[in-house]
C-alpha cells in the first residue's frame, strides 16, 4: 500500500500530468482537496473509487483515513491543488506517514504561477531585465513568514515577484512595494489561472489597488510584480544566435 501524493495543477483538469492522471485512475480511495481541486478531475477516478473530501478534515482525521487504507492494503490517491514543492501541506502528512511506516510517492504538478504566466502570454524572465522570480506571500492565520522572508527584501532585488495569498492585502503589498520598483512599476494579476472564470488584471503599482476596489477579487490570486511583465524593447538573447556555439547541438541535430 503507498500513498501518491498528486500535484492537481492549477484548476483546469487537462493540465494534470499523464502520471498524475493514471495515479487516479487505479487507486482504490482518493482524498482530494475539495475546495480548490475541480469536481471535473474526479471523473479520472474509477467508478468505484472511495473519494473523501478533505476541506472539511482536520489532519489527524486525514491521518486516520490513511491509516485504514494501510490497513485495508489500498492505495490511496491524494489530490492536491497546483505543485506539491510549495504551500501544499504536504510536509506534515509526510511527517505522520514515515511514522506509521506508510510508504507514499510525490507526483508534481504544474504551478499555478506557471498557468498565470500563459494566462498574461509573457515569459517572466526577460533577457538583461529580469532573470529571477521570487514566488513568495505574505504572512497569515495560517502561517506567518519568517522575518528574513518579508515582501520587501524580496523586493529590494528588483526582480519579478509572484506573490501568492495575498489578494486581501494589495493595500499593504502597493504601500511595501512603491518605495523599491516605482508607481509606474508593472502589475498583473491573475484570478483563478486556467479555470473558466480566469480573469486578468493589469495595471501599476499607482493604479492597481483603485482597480481591484472597482472591481474586487477576493481570492485564488497571484500577484505579480516587476518590469519584465511589460518589457517590450529588450535584448534578444543568445540562445537561437547564428553565431552561438552550442555544446549539445550541431546544425544538423534533430
Amino acid at each position: 500500500m503507498t500513498v501518491h501524493f498528486i500535484g492537481a495543477g492549477p484548476g483546469a483538469a487537462d493540465l494534470i500530468t499523464v502520471r498524475g492522471r493514471d495515479l487516479l485512475a487505479r487507486c482504490p480511495v482518493c482524498l482530494y482537496a475539495g475546495s480548490i481541486v475541480p469536481k471535473e478531475m474526479l471523473a479520472y477516478c474509477g467508478p468505484d473509487t472511495k473519494l473523501v473530501n478533505t476541506a472539511p478534515m482536520s489532519l489527524d482525521e486525514i491521518e486516520a483515513e490513511y491509516a485504514a487504507a494501510h490497513q485495508a492494503g489500498q492505495d490511496v490517491a491524494r489530490l492536491h491543488s497546483g505543485d506539491l514543492s510549495v504551500w501544499s501541506a504536504v510536509a506534515e502528512q509526510i511527517r505522520r506517514l514515515e511514522k506509521l511506516g506508510i510508504p507514499y510517492t510525490l507526483t508534481p504538478g504544474v504551478p499555478s504561477f506557471a498557468a498565470a504566466a500563459a494566462a498574461l502570454g509573457r515569459e517572466l524572465t526577460i533577457p538583461e531585465v529580469a532573470q529571477s522570480l521570487v514566488l513568495t506571500r505574505i504572512s497569515g492565520r495560517a502561517s506567518p513568514m519568517p522575518e528574513k522572508e518579508k515582501l520587501a527584501a524580496f523586493g529590494a532585488t528588483g526582480t519579478t515577484l509572484a506573490i501568492h495569498l495575498a489578494i486581501h492585502a494589495i493595500d499593504r503589498v502597493v504601500e511595501e512595494l512603491t518605495p523599491l520598483y516605482g508607481e509606474d512599476c508593472p502589475v498583473a494579476i491573475v484570478f483563478h489561472a486556467s479555470w473558466p472564470d480566469e480573469r486578468i488584471v493589469r495595471g501599476t503599482l499607482a493604479t492597481i489597488a483603485g482597480q481591484l476596489a472597482a472591481d474586487p477579487i477576493e481570492r485564488t490570486a497571484i500577484i505579480f510584480v516587476g518590469p519584465s511583465l511589460a518589457e517590450e524593447e529588450f535584448r534578444e538573447s543568445s540562445l537561437y544566435d547564428a553565431y552561438y556555439q552550442r555544446r549539445f547541438r550541431g546544425r544538423d541535430s534533430l
